[in-house]
């Protein structure tokens, strides 16, 4: 049997937590940030889970992780 490849746009950007979850970063944090208060920006720098919908599609690109 083959080894599968991994789309590697999709590891670049989610992790596996130890229970299965998948792990991504929240986005609007590349420019435009001065219109943002500290507030948001310290909120947005913090990762967050991806909502389990997605779960099973992010799971297929990422078959060894």
């Amino acid at each position: 049997m083959p080894k599968l490849k991994t789309k590697k746009g999709a590891q670049k950007r989610f992790k596996l937590t130890k229970s299965g979850k998948v792990k991504r970063s929240k986005t609007s944090k590349r420019h435009i940030l001065t219109k943002k208060s500290k507030k948001r920006k310290r909120q947005l720098s913090k990762a967050t889970v991806v909502d389990k919908t997605f779960e099973k599609k992010i799971k297929n690109l990422l078959p060894y992780a």
